[in-house]
């Protein structure tokens, strides 16, 4: 356990107020290969994250402490909760999005674009009106570390939209190296796409000349993006990423946990011991930031609130 405010590195001097006097990072729960994907389900009280070369997904809560969820997971990444309070989930192994009921029925939700099998679908974020957005980049299937070795039928990397009407597939962006963690901003006018193309994928290092930045674009009549630019340029390369209730972003990289503001100025970063893949809000109040890290899933109680769960 990090002492007091030591894990903290700050940019800005408003940075140290976003956390509780005496604020700790705390090492909740450890031995996994590649944590990811961290949803809180605040009906159960519960953290659910993704353990992929595992194939599983865990469970974790103060009353029953780490458990599995579910094994196999078809290397299950990304997770969210729709409106309905349902969890879905990117699959790198199935190469789809799912969705988990609450009464723990399971069902497909995407497999394929325009006849093309998906690459691996890596994060999702749910909009207010039901629909799904989701990015696909290849990391699932340029290896057998985090999903199955395959070569990808589409060819390109985009991100994806499904609407909750008529259930078709439709591409939002298409002009990403390797599109991987989203968010909405309070007011869904912005989506925020991180591009980790410098990450080539486990075993293939990094490529310095690929981008390592979040962008963010304009949603346009709730179904469309448009003006795009960089809001934050990450040389550690960005991961999954999360937006507190005054639109601050939260984003993971390899040396913790960057603080950005909507218009690109990093405030502070709080700093991980594990390489962090990604990280979500949670918590009675949703102000405890869950960040899932490598081996580990880490905790700390902040005084910002986050939006993206139901």
């Amino acid at each position: 356990m990090a002492a007091a405010q030591d894990f903290l590195s700050s940019d800005d001097e408003r940075f140290s107020s976003f956390f509780q006097s005496g604020a700790r990072l705390e090492q909740i729960a450890t031995g996994f290969i590649w944590a990811e994907g961290p949803v809180w389900i605040n009906e159960t009280h519960e953290l659910r994250f993704s353990d992929i070369p595992n194939n599983r997904i865990m469970s974790w809560s103060h009353a029953n402490g780490l458990q599995v969820f579910r094994q196999p997971s078809q290397r299950a990444n990304g997770n969210t909760l729709d409106r309905d309070g349902a969890m879905i989930s990117c699959e790198h192994g199935g190469r789809c999005v799912s969705r988990t009921n609450k009464d723990g029925s399971y069902e497909v939700l995407a497999t394929h674009w325009n006849g093309k099998r998906l690459n691996s679908p890596n994060d999702v974020v749910v909009k207010s009106d039901g629909s799904i957005w989701f990015t696909d980049p290849p990391y699932g299937i340029i290896s057998d570390h985090e999903g199955i070795r395959a070569p990808s039928e589409i060819g390109s990397n985009q991100v994806y939209r499904i609407d909750p009407q008529t259930h078709l597939i439709e591409v939002v962006a298409d002009d990403f190296d390797r599109p991987n963690g989203l968010a909405f901003s309070p007011d869904e006018s912005v989506l925020y796409i991180a591009d980790s193309g410098r990450a080539r994928g486990h075993g293939f290092g990094f490529d310095d000349a690929r981008p390592h930045n979040v962008r963010a674009m304009d949603v346009v009549d709730g179904k469309r993006l448009g003006n795009s630019r960089v809001v934050a340029d990450i040389d550690m390369v960005p991961d999954g990423l999360r937006v507190d209730s005054e639109g601050l972003l939260w984003i993971s990289a390899e040396d913790g946990v960057h603080c950005y503001t909507p218009g690109g100025t990093r405030l502070g970063r709080i700093l991980v011991p594990e390489v962090v893949a990604n990280l979500t809000f949670g918590g009675p109040e949703k102000s405890r930031l869950f960040i899932a890290a490598t081996s580990s899933i880490y905790a700390v109680e902040t005084t910002r609130r986050g939006v993206q769960n139901p």
